[in-house]
């Protein structure tokens, strides 16, 4: 086996190890109420910074997965500009996030679920390929894109199920 082929085995565990921490940060966020997006940002292996949703609970529209795990890396190294990190998240995602972590020079964006609402690496715009962007980072979708995109799923059947009981209810 080539070097160039253990090494890209290797990424791909890591990132599917990676993937996981976030997604069970995405459970939390369920747990809470919230929707379930999970994100860690890594250095080096290390995770130095973790968010999960939380919008609603702190009644602030920035509190994304995202935004949250780079808050945290970003004071973890001291320091907002976080190059040769990754962000694995467990969705695609959105604009506010992309300028977010373009802004931050994140290296390489690892996502799960694609996002056909609002998804800015490709699903509904492709961010990543804007030239005028003086940043510009790797990314890499659909890791472990079943157990993603069924935390989500799960997640709004049981919230639609709960709108129709309280309708039937009333």
């Amino acid at each position: 086996m080539s070097y160039r082929v253990l090494l890209i085995l290797t990424m791909c565990i890591k990132d599917n190890d990676f993937m996981n921490e976030a997604i069970d940060l995405a459970k939390h966020a369920r747990e809470k109420g919230e929707v379930p997006v999970g994100a860690v940002v890594v250095k080096k292996n290390i995770v130095i910074g973790r968010g999960y949703n939380c919008p609603i609970t702190t009644d602030d529209p920035t509190a994304h997965a995202e935004i949250i795990a780079l808050r945290d890396a970003a004071h973890y190294l001291g320091n907002y500009r976080l190059s040769e990190c990754s962000l694995y998240v467990t969705l695609e995602p959105c604009v506010m996030c992309m300028g977010a972590i373009f802004h931050a020079r994140v290296s390489r964006v690892v996502y799960g679920a694609k996002d056909f609402k609002t998804g800015a690496c490709g699903s509904v715009i492709n961010l990543t390929i804007e030239r005028r962007l003086n940043h510009h980072t790797q990314v890499i979708g659909k890791i472990l894109e079943n157990k993603c995109s069924s935390l989500l799923k799960e997640f709004f059947i049981e919230k639609r199920n709960l709108t129709k009981k309280n309708i039937y209810e009333n």
